[in-house]
């Protein structure tokens, strides 16, 4: 999973705590997502109900009396006013729900829209004279029912408005008698229709089972000082989630992984995959480049996935960069690996190697008054001074990847003993290839013809793949880079640094031209970024991380 694939709009959302969602004051909540995602459901039910109303108008008026056993119940010219009505009232419903987003406002006005079409049907039903005719069970308590399974609200507010809608059945019979019609005591129109009053009760069952899945989301999204907000990606190897801290109007990126999202087969397997998870927190957390994503927490939350929290970035990867404008001239090239460069150089100090360098993992940002700020993230492969010990537990996991093979150095791919910093080194030559051609230097179908390239084809010098000047140095730069003996790259990421700030390019990149690129091709990032400030609690909460 990488970092590289968040992206944020100008305006940030306000945190997401258990009272944010749908809550009746007695402690049932949902997250904001779900709620919208029940609204959609509700806009689906509001187009079945327009369609069924429309049926009704069109049996009532095209299908003579009695036809095939359809029309045996016909209604004067109330009957279609009501229907026509209904058909309107529910298109309305199912635009709202659809368009406004609401959550909460639409699922409280789809009960009341329950009630209205409950009125309507006991309306329609106890219009016309009795006589004698045996009754079923009301369509009332049919809607009822399904309406409870399928757009529910609070378990108060459900009760509420089933009882009321039960009670449309007894309304249009009271109506009737207003109207002169011979109709049963009260006591026995209600003893009649006691199925409405039942699926009222029954309709409470599916909010309660709502009920305890808020919380469980609320307390599984859970992070520490950390409320997860919204998904911005996943992959194999967990979930990537926009949160904001209870108290501060900060944002951040969490990175989590729970147990059951693993495609593994064992417990040691789900071990071993947990320890990289750490390893790349523990790595990145010791580093302090500007150029290296900021750590701010990471623990473990109470259903026992690991998690970290990180600063939220705003802007592209190199990779999507380079794919959606082409290749970038020789002089930013320069101003953004010479960013990655501080950031690797300061983790080669301290005897960390990153082991997948590529585009996707390097982000160019907007932070602050500063533009094309690069970030280097996804340290979960990095390795520490004991390569043995890293070999065993972790490159011996089936299902952990040890690189990308189009950045991958000779050694990675042969399974070498000793990988050190050169091959970090080369693969920075892949990525400054990347940002001056918009290609790769081996392209190949399969993975193992990528391989075989990397082995033992030359690649060609960049400044012959694009028609964009390269001057004579950095040509130089980047193919000693990609030599295939690790002994003839720079030693390092510094001394790469010190190469890439020695190198002599025309119009020099700089901050104010990096504005005017992000101005005409980025511009909704270089708007000010409003955050919305959560309220304090009057008791900070507790800690419920224990890492």
């Amino acid at each position: 999973m990488r970092q590289s694939e968040v992206q944020v709009s100008r305006r940030m959302e306000p945190a997401l705590t258990p009272s944010s969602g749908l809550s009746d004051g007695t402690g049932w909540a949902l997250p904001e997502d779900v709620l919208e995602e029940t609204s959609r459901r509700l806009s689906t039910l509001a187009v079945v109900a327009a369609v069924l109303w429309s049926m009704a108008l069109v049996i009532n008026n095209l299908f003579p009396r009695g036809f095939a056993g359809v029309n045996t119940h016909p209604y004067p010219w109330p009957g279609n006013l009501v229907s026509g009505m209904a058909v309107v009232l529910a298109v309305a419903m199912g635009v709202y729900a659809r368009l406004a987003g609401a959550g909460r406002a639409a699922l409280d006005l789809g009960l009341a829209f329950l009630v209205v079409n409950a009125f309507a049907l006991g309306l329609l039903d106890e219009w016309v004279a009795r006589g004698v005719r045996v009754r079923s069970v009301s369509w009332i308590a049919v809607v009822i029912l399904i309406y409870a399974m399928i757009a529910p609200s609070t378990p108060r507010k459900t009760l509420l408005a089933a009882l009321v809608a039960a009670s449309m059945d007894p309304l249009g019979a009271l109506i009737a008698r207003w109207r002169g019609l011979p109709v049963p005591p009260a006591s026995e129109i209600l003893l009649q229709y006691w199925p409405n009053y039942a699926a009222a009760f029954l309709a409470v069952v599916p909010s309660q089972v709502l009920q305890r899945l808020g919380r469980q989301i609320a307390k599984v999204r859970d992070a520490g000082s950390y409320q997860l907000v919204q998904e911005l990606g996943r992959g194999g190897m967990g979930e990537v989630w926009r949160a904001e801290h209870r108290l501060l109007a900060r944002p951040a990126a969490v990175k989590i992984v729970r147990p059951e999202m693993l495609d593994v087969a064992s417990e040691a397997e789900v071990r071993l995959l947990m320890q990289r998870f750490m390893r790349e927190a523990q790595a990145t957390a010791v580093l302090s480049s500007p150029h290296t994503i900021e750590l701010y927490d990471f623990g473990i939350t109470n259903d026992g996935a690991f998690y970290y929290v990180m600063e939220l970035l705003v802007g592209r990867d190199l990779e999507t960069l380079v794919r959606d404008f082409g290749p970038l001239p020789a002089s930013r090239t320069v101003y953004l690996l010479r960013q990655v460069c501080h950031s690797l150089a300061e983790a080669h100090s301290r005897d960390l190697v990153h082991r997948d360098i590529k585009p996707a993992n390097i982000y160019v940002c907007r932070m602050g008054l500063d533009y094309d700020f690069v970030k280097v993230l996804d340290f979960g492969l990095v390795t520490f001074g004991d390569q043995a010990g890293f070999r065993r537990t972790v490159l011996n996991a089936d299902r952990v990847t040890s690189g990308t093979p189009a950045y991958m150095a000779p050694e990675v791919i042969l399974g070498e003993a000793e990988i050190d910093r050169r091959a970090d080194v080369y693969a920075l030559g892949c990525v400054a290839y990347w940002m001056l051609t918009g290609q790769l230097v081996f392209e190949a179908d399969t993975r193992m013809r990528m391989f075989m390239d990397h082995l033992q084809a030359t690649p060609v010098p960049p400044s012959q793949r694009t028609e964009l000047p390269i001057p004579r140095e950095l040509d130089e730069l980047v193919m000693r880079c990609l030599e295939k003996d690790p002994e003839t790259r720079p030693r390092d990421a510094g001394e790469l640094f010190d190469m890439a700030c020695s190198c002599k390019v025309p119009h020099g990149w700089d901050n104010d031209a990096a504005r005017e690129w992000w101005e005409l091709h980025l511009s909704e990032f270089t708007q000010p970024l409003t955050l919305a400030v959560p309220a304090a609690p009057a008791v900070p909460p507790a800690a419920t991380v224990h890492s």
